[in-house]
């Protein structure tokens, strides 16, 4: 497969916004990122016509297992390789298995071991996709227009999130999971042309002189965990997101439903506050999509992270429905604004040679540690209820301010001004 490589001047003259070439990688992420969306839903309402609602667990949880397990491995991967090809394999390898199971469900009933076998290898071709991904804007755009993309990736994200499932359900009341399998294998197929027209450069390393050489898989992994927790920038950045992820995603998740549930809001009251917390997160990410660039990003950060852990502990002592939305579009707005300065700060400060490793590492708290967590706040908003397991988990995840306002290179960084 051809590579289209340039040379791209350090500082961009064209904002990320108006520039063809990013816009090109962003329509091709955006439709792999809706065609995820839509893919699940026809995982998981095929799972639900073959079986019961135990198996739709089982079904819906096993593509995390091959993710979470082999994150670290497809990092390694990005690194050895050029991203923008590690992408273009695994979307085809995605298009072509949802695309086969489409095929299969169409000429017989969907059988629960087929759906399990689907789900298995997206999951493992997945964690090729996803640090891929991490490590190509730097790539497709100079420094300074990185937080730029940081923003414009975020609302792609949101955009897959709003629009994937009506697509998928609209496919499924049409044709079936036959037909939904198949809108996920075409919204991947679009992708790929995209993806061959997006230029490319090659970077040097930052620390060639430093970076000992390739060596097996495992020293690469090891050298890259090594890079992360000696980096001054990147090692508390990446703990401090570690550790917001793994104390507030799971009462975001699983704590809010049984929330809604004790206060008698209903599924209606939960989608009021689900949609306030996207709706405060699709804004900050549209805020750092047009400004480009903020003022003390590392402080900055930290104190969205405090308010963010702040209003998650609140949300469940609050008395009333709109309360709750209201918080939780702030919420949402914080933890946006956290989470796109803390992507861009670590793709700003990264070595090229490591960005792969370093965004499997990020992707794996996400992926495989963080829902490790809803069983246990499931368990105990069961047996204490939900405010004081909001308020130990937004206390716990504030952690994640102090591990970034210890560090001086945190309380200092700044983002490339762009234009």
């Amino acid at each position: 497969m051809a590579t289209t490589e340039t040379t791209l001047p350090e500082r961009s003259t064209t904002p990320a916004h108006r520039d063809g070439n990013v816009l090109r990688w962003l329509t091709a992420y955006t439709a792999s990122l809706v065609g995820d969306s839509v893919y699940f839903v026809a995982l998981g309402w095929s799972a639900q016509k073959a079986a019961g609602p135990t198996e739709v667990g089982l079904v819906m949880a096993s593509g995390a297992l091959p993710r979470a397990l082999l994150m670290l491995g497809g990092g390694v991967v990005a690194d050895r390789f050029d991203p923008r090809r590690v992408i273009l394999g695994s979307d085809t390898l995605r298009c072509l298995l949802i695309l086969a199971a489409a095929a299969g469900i169409a000429l017989t009933a969907p059988a629960l071991w087929v759906l399990v076998a689907v789900a298995l290898v997206f999951g493992a071709v997945d964690a090729l996709f996803v640090p891929a991904v991490g490590a190509l804007p730097p790539r497709i755009t100079s420094p300074d227009q990185l937080a730029r993309v940081t923003g414009m990736r975020s609302l792609s994200m949101r955009l897959g999130q709003i629009a994937g499932p009506p697509i998928g359900g609209l496919a499924m009341g049409l044709g079936g999971p036959a037909a939904a399998f198949a809108v996920a294998g075409t919204l991947f197929a679009l992708s790929l042309p995209l993806l061959l027209t997006v230029r490319i450069r090659s970077l040097g390393s930052r620390d060639s002189e430093r970076r000992p050489r390739p060596g097996t898989a495992r020293q690469d992994l090891l050298d890259g965990l090594r890079y992360i927790r000696r980096h001054r920038l990147i090692g508390p950045l990446v703990a401090a997101g570690a550790i917001c992820e793994l104390g507030l995603i799971g009462t975001l998740n699983v704590g809010m439903i049984l929330l809604n549930a004790e206060r008698g809001w209903g599924p209606s009251g939960y989608g009021w506050i689900v949609s306030s917390f996207s709706a405060g997160a699709a804004t900050s990410a549209a805020l750092l999509a047009i400004a480009g660039w903020l003022p003390r990003a590392g402080l900055m950060m930290a104190g969205t992270l405090l308010v963010g852990c702040a209003g998650a502990a609140a949300i469940a002592l609050v008395p009333t429905l709109w309360l709750a939305a209201v918080l939780a579009a702030v919420i949402g707005l914080c933890a946006g604004i956290f989470g796109s300065l803390d992507n861009a700060l670590i793709q700003t400060a990264a070595d090229p040679a490591y960005l792969g490793r370093v965004t499997s590492v990020v992707m794996l708290t996400m992926v495989g540690l963080a829902p490790l967590s809803y069983p246990l706040v499931g368990a105990a908003i069961g047996a204490w209820g939900a405010a004081p397991v909001f308020v130990g988990c937004g206390t716990f995840a504030s952690l994640g301010v102090a591990i970034a306002l210890v560090s001086s290179a945190v309380r200092r960084a700044e983002l490339p001004r762009g234009s």
